[in-house]
């Protein structure tokens, strides 16, 4: 694991794309003391102002103001904050939900399998968009609710990697020699089957922080994301839609926003994938 890790510390992309995602993350928390201005605070005659330009007060506005008046780049750091909860929130709980029933339906067989592959066959089938409509009309529009419905979108791609996982290590002489000294199921999925599944489970969480910053992003968009005046990537792009023309900024630095924080999430899973494969120190050499 040592010497995979300084693989990846050795991997500019994964070193690049690791310290994009942590700029991210220290602007999000530091919101408060690094946003110019109060995201939520309104001021007409300083709407639609340009970047770099200053309002009828003297305070410039760096990436320019939306159409109250409200300071850009305030407004795309606090978003910032929504984005990461919602993400960070529903890879946590997909993966929890999904690792734990790969790993009983992958180690279980039977029954317990077979019910739970028509279930990940259901989700999968089901558009995200109109899950999402149903969710939200039957439990509400929060931010608890948005989470709850993106990770209710993933959790079937960890069921298939862990299930894939705990079928192959059934078989391997370790587990069967486990089993044949007589310790509960419970313990040998817990002891020897769940650790030899993170590793393809932390690039596959990777991958997913940055579908699911576009999930996010896209609910807001349509407005069955966070609701107004918080700030919110989707819901700025939403706003700055029909000003494309006049206020291009409105929308562009937002969107700019989204492809950075999905940029470094897919290319630190590729620099992870690599650095977790058994074989990666081969294929280096």
């Amino acid at each position: 694991m040592t010497a995979r890790l300084r693989g990846l510390v050795r991997d500019p992309k994964g070193v690049a794309s690791f310290a994009l995602l942590l700029a991210i993350v220290v602007a999000a928390l530091a919101a408060p003391l690094i946003a110019p201005a109060n995201p939520l605070l309104q001021s007409l005659p300083s709407s639609d102002l340009a970047p770099m330009a200053s309002g009828p007060g003297g305070a410039r506005h760096w990436l320019g103001t939306d159409e109250y008046g409200r300071d850009v780049l305030s407004r795309v750091i606090y978003g910032a904050r929504v984005s990461l909860l919602v993400a960070v929130g529903a890879v946590f709980l997909a993966g929890v939900a999904g690792v734990t029933l790969g790993i009983l339906a992958g180690f279980l067989a039977g029954p317990m399998d077979a019910v739970t592959m028509r279930l990940v066959d259901i989700q999968l089938a089901f558009p995200t968009v109109l899950l999402a409509i149903a969710w939200i009309a039957f439990i509400g529009n929060n931010l608890a609710s948005l989470i709850a419905v993106v990770a209710l979108s993933g959790w079937a791609s960890y069921v298939r990697i862990a299930r894939a996982s705990a079928l192959s290590l059934r078989a391997v002489p370790f587990v069967e020699a486990t089993v044949a000294a007589g310790a509960s199921r419970t313990r040998i999925m817990l002891r020897h089957i769940a650790p030899n599944v993170m590793g393809p489970i932390i690039v596959l969480a990777t991958l997913q922080l940055g579908r699911a910053v576009l999930l996010e992003s896209t609910l807001s968009f349509l407005g069955l994301g966070v609701q107004p005046p918080t700030p919110s990537w989707g819901s700025m792009l939403a706003d700055g839609r029909a000003q494309l023309d006049v206020a291009w900024w409105i929308a562009a630095f937002p969107g700019l926003a989204i492809t950075l924080l999905v940029l470094g999430a897919n290319l630190l899973g590729d620099a992870l994938r690599d650095a977790l494969d058994p074989r990666f120190e081969q294929r280096r050499a």
